[in-house]
């Protein structure tokens, strides 16, 4: 965990700044193939091994949204406020994909606090996301998740 706070009245001071980076997580095989079948995108640059080999990116590389999808674990390594009830996901202000993520990848996200307001039972967070690869020179994916904390 890289910031831990007790109430939401003490994230006022961490609006601009970096909350860290979470662990590596390795996407493999197995994880691309159970996306797969829980989304119904079996494209086979994602879940066919021997034809991606000679596809665009010379292996197998996660579906984007098994990326995104990635950022909810991540992001809950990077801030705990104590005397929150709930968390919620209330959106996203954009997400951009600017490289893939082969199979055997590790990735990580880092994010910085970049609003905070109100809202009727606690306060709205936006973050800056960004998910990058182990040795990748892009970002593999580039968010701007909207939380809310409800106490």
């Amino acid at each position: 965990m890289s910031t831990v706070v007790d109430t939401l009245a003490d994230l006022t001071p961490l609006v601009g700044t970096s909350l860290g980076a979470s662990s590596w997580v390795e996407i493999d095989q197995h994880r691309i193939d159970t996306f797969a079948d829980a989304t119904g995108d079996q494209q086979w640059i994602h879940t066919d091994p021997a034809r991606a080999k000679d596809g665009p990116f010379g292996t197998t590389i996660a579906h984007g949204y098994l990326t995104l999808s990635l950022l909810i674990p991540l992001w809950s390594e990077l801030l705990d406020v104590r005397e929150v009830r709930t968390k919620v996901n209330y959106g996203l202000g954009k997400v951009r994909f600017p490289a893939p993520v082969p199979v055997g990848s590790k990735v990580r996200v880092t994010a910085t606090l970049v609003g905070l307001e109100p809202v009727d039972g606690g306060m709205q967070l936006t973050i800056d996301a960004v998910i990058e690869r182990d040795g990748g020179g892009k970002p593999v994916c580039v968010a701007q998740p909207i939380f809310r904390f409800l106490i």
